[in-house]
């Protein structure tokens, strides 16, 4: 290894520290990081652009544009409040019912839209009922995660995946989504038994709930009935997009537009909440990432796993399900991701797509269900818990950990299994 190539791994392991330990903007920092490459020539810069990803990028904006004007008409307010009041404000019932909605909004839409969508509500329910919120934070943390593992457009490292390995959205219904339900039953169980003593509500409380009139969290009917008719197309356009041959991006930024132009919004201000730190920090991930491939990290890393496993797919499908499920909880999923994508590539080529799906599934899996073992672990956890602190609500990254790592190796364990019964 020569002092260039080790000057690039320090670049990128301080920039790593920089944002995992949020002294600066994961943004800012990784766009730091892709400026000192470019400046100091680790890369040129036509193949640092190279390795952007657009279908990625392009695919965040449009679903990003999508979600805020629909969140816009109350519709997942009216959602959560019919559900407390269709199990009669039942505490263990709204907890399955929760975790249920949420992972069902990650997988549609994505984990981090959701949870910022839903936690208001899930504290504004938990108030009226007098009850402790943390075991329903706790429930949203694992669902938007466990759920957005689901589909292709879920979790950003499925959107990275799905993109590199050309996996459709389908794709991951057929593959993913069925081991996703078996973890989501599981959890619910082991959840219902970890908080039962905290269940509790009085009637007086019940009833405030069952008053509650969700009917008026619908702000604007018609732009309900405009959003969920275009969020509707996109996804049937998502199940299609292999016989349409066109990439979900284009999809997602088509929906976009006709939504916007059907609802008359304001593209100014809908542009003023697009998460622009997200796509600047994809942005300039993949310029990092790409100057790891260009100086012959990647290659090293893929050599190291080869020689480990010996090239034996199920020996390499376990060591990524393990390594990526372990190191998203210390490292955030989505770098850890990116860093792995050309890794699997390498060790898979010249093999088939059979042969090499199974690795793709194993990253998937291990990454987004890892990010459920610490608060740092994935971007909705991050955002839950500010939300928890902003709220008094008694969660911190110690106490987080004797729920989220036991519920993770559950995951994991349930992975392993489903992966060398189905593809072994």
């Amino acid at each position: 290894m020569n002092i260039h190539t080790i000057l690039a791994l320090v670049i990128f392991i301080t920039i790593y520290i920089l944002f995992v330990t949020e002294k600066v903007n994961k943004a800012i920092a990784v766009l730091l990081g892709a400026g000192l490459y470019l400046v100091f020539h680790f890369i040129p810069y036509h193949e640092a652009v190279e390795h952007i990803d657009t279908n990625v990028i392009f695919l965040l904006m449009g679903m990003m544009l999508i979600v805020k004007i629909t969140e816009q008409c109350g519709v997942f307010e009216f959602v959560a409040i019919r559900a407390a009041k269709a199990v009669k404000a039942d505490p263990r019932q709204f907890l399955v019912v929760l975790f249920l909605i949420t992972a069902f909004f990650s997988a549609l839409l994505d984990n981090v839209t959701t949870v910022l969508l839903i936690s208001p509500v899930t504290l504004l329910l938990t108030t009226q009922m007098e009850i402790d919120a943390l075991p329903f934070i706790i429930t949203e943390i694992l669902a938007s995660n466990i759920g957005g593992t689901a589909t292709l457009i879920g979790d950003p490292p499925n959107i990275m995946i799905g993109s590199a390995a050309h996996l459709s959205f389908t794709d991951f219904l057929a593959n993913a989504a069925p081991v996703i339900l078996i973890i989501s039953a599981g959890t619910i169980l082991i959840l219902l038994g970890i908080f039962r003593s905290t269940l509790v509500v009085s009637r007086e409380n019940r009833n405030r709930i069952l008053l509650m009139d969700e009917s008026k969290m619908i702000h604007n009917r018609p732009l309900m009935i405009k959003s969920l008719t275009v969020l509707g197309g996109v996804i049937l356009g998502f199940l299609l997009h292999g016989i349409l041959e066109t990439e979900p991006s284009v999809i997602a930024l088509i929906g976009a537009c006709v939504l916007i132009i059907w609802s008359d919004s304001d593209m100014e201000e809908l542009l003023r909440h697009v998460e622009w730190d997200t796509i600047l920090f994809f942005i300039g991930l993949f310029i990092m990432v790409g100057v790891l491939e260009y100086a012959g990290i990647i290659d090293g890393l893929a050599d190291w796993m080869i020689r480990l496993t010996q090239g034996r797919m199920k020996e390499t499908s376990t060591l990524l399900l393990g390594f990526s499920g372990v190191f998203s909880g210390i490292l955030d999923n989505i770098p850890l991701v990116a860093t792995f994508i050309p890794v699997v590539k390498l060790v898979g080529s010249g093999q088939d797509a059979a042969t090499i799906n199974p690795l793709w599934w194993s990253l998937s899996l291990g990454a987004c269900l890892g990010g459920n073992s610490t608060l740092v672990g994935a971007s909705a956890n991050v955002i839950m818990f500010g939300f928890a602190r902003k709220n008094n609500i008694p969660l911190s990254f110690m106490s987080y950990l004797k729920y989220g790592i036991p519920m993770t190796l559950f995951s994991l364990l349930i992975c392993y299994g489903y992966i060398l019964l189905r593809y072994y």
